[in-house]
């Protein structure tokens, strides 16, 4: 009998079995990952990363970080610790994720700094200006730190981020006027390797009302955009720097032009012309500011309900009506946190005929973990006051002190109101509330800011 053929049919379909095996993959989990498939590639990642493979313990961190979730994201803190050993860029990835912490410990703080300080000598791109920025927002936490001096030196070394770092600084001390000829310096000799330095150099020209070199300026920008070399998100940008009348003598025709020229590749600009002459009505007329929003609504921009939305609910350039405003506002909410404020306020206030106070606490509790401190500053007083809810007293403090804590000027006063009515079981109960509430923003707030962080390293992997 021949038992060729058939051992060797045997022997194939053994090939071909084990050809079909799932076994972890890199290059798969990646290509899962580019077609939105993130279970496939989350389970790629997740296998090479328990058998100690570097990049996807990096990746699966990076799928945790983006999730959004505070679970997850302490399970990518986790995962980055697993690469630290091996990887200056797990270092550089957790440090900035401690760095961006909301309400980190002094302990996370100075982690953070010495992972970016490793990183940074290890030759990682991308860790001075978080650094940087680490120093600048936690002084107390790093005493013997001259920011300006590290700057110095980082320069002195032509490190490109210092130089960005430098513009920062001097930004947040308030010296920004004082050095616009160093701002000058740094942006003309990095415009190429940072297009931020388009709206640093409009800034430094439209401050010095020195309208030809902005207008060339704007020239070359709009060279360089039609030339794919930047975005078209810039040109936003730039034009948002024009129309700022508190910058200096405002060009919102030059804005506008620029505008009007993206707008058919960027609806994102139909809504910002239409807010262009919401801000300045001079420039124009309500039915062109409807056109470009008409126009916005259509190329499905979120915006533009969002501004329409406002027109109706503040009665100046269109009649008041609360019922279009919240239809407008309620097509905005998922991507336009303002809107659910806007709804926040329509259902406490009672502008639909009667007060809606689970919809109230509900539309201005997602505000507020969107970043909002109007909406924080909204529920302090729907707490404390009461108005279709009971007064709680906890709460009211939980939201006065996030509105304080972001800044805030008003919420102050309010806080010190609540604090003399409170009882100490009470402010207990919000001390809990409030470091639970701040974990809950953790998850909120992490994943955007990390993500933007993060682009350009994920896209090297």
């Amino acid at each position: 009998m021949n038992l060729t053929k058939p051992l060797l049919l045997s022997a194939l379909a053994g090939l071909t079995a084990c050809a079909n095996l799932d076994l972890p993959d890199q290059r798969l989990a990646k290509e899962a990952l580019q077609r939105g498939d993130t279970q496939t590639a989350e389970r790629h990642f997740r296998q090479l990363a328990d058998m100690g493979f570097t990049d996807a313990q990096l990746g699966l961190a990076d799928m945790q970080l983006a999730s959004g979730d505070p679970e997850q994201l302490r399970k990518a803190e986790q995962t980055y610790r697993m690469a630290l050993d091996a990887s200056p860029r797990a270092k550089a990835r957790l440090g900035k994720l401690l760095a961006y912490k909301p309400a980190s410990s002094e302990a996370e703080k100075r982690e953070a700094a010495q992972l970016l300080g490793d990183a940074f000598a290890a030759g990682e791109d991308g860790v001075l200006l978080p650094l940087a920025m680490l120093y600048l927002k936690n002084p107390q936490t790093f005493p013997d730190v001259s920011l300006q001096q590290r700057i110095d030196q980082w320069r002195a070394a032509g490190h490109p981020q210092a130089d960005i770092a430098q513009i920062v600084l001097y930004r947040t001390q308030g010296t920004y006027d004082q050095h616009l000829d160093d701002i000058e310096r740094i942006c003309q000799q990095r415009l190429a390797e940072h297009s931020d330095c388009y709206i640093e150099l409009a800034t430094v020209y439209l401050k010095r009302g020195q309208n030809d070199r902005l207008q060339a300026l704007v020239q070359q920008l709009m060279a360089a955009q039609r030339a794919g070399a930047v975005p078209a998100q810039l040109v936003m940008d730039v034009a948002g720097v024009l129309a700022n009348p508190l910058l200096g003598q405002s060009d919102e025709k030059t804005a506008r032009t620029t505008l009007e020229e993206i707008a058919p590749v960027h609806p994102a600009a139909w809504v910002a012309l239409a807010r262009l002459l919401y801000d300045f009505p001079g420039s124009g007329d309500i039915d062109q500011m409807l056109g470009y929003l008409e126009r916005g609504r259509a190329a499905a921009q979120p915006a533009a309900d969002l501004l329409l939305g406002r027109l109706y609910y503040e009665g100046k350039l269109l009649p008041q009506d609360p019922f279009k405003a919240e239809e407008h506002f309620l097509k905005a909410a998922a991507t336009e946190n303002s809107a659910n404020y806007y709804l926040g306020q329509i259902y406490r206030r009672g502008f639909l005929g009667e007060v809606y106070p689970q919809k109230a606490v509900d539309s201005l509790l997602t505000a507020a973990r969107g970043g909002q401190a109007s909406a924080d500053y909204a529920l302090a007083q729907l707490f404390s006051q009461g108005r279709g809810i009971r007064i709680d007293l906890a709460n009211a403090y939980v939201f006065a002190r996030l509105a304080v804590l972001q800044g805030r000027p008003d919420s102050e006063p309010l806080l010190q109101e609540i604090e003399a009515l409170i009882a100490p079981a009470e402010r207990t109960r919000g001390e809990q509330l409030l470091r639970d509430e701040q974990q809950v923003r953790y998850g909120a707030w992490q994943a955007p800011t990390q993500l933007q962080a993060m682009q350009t390293e994920q896209e090297a992997l």
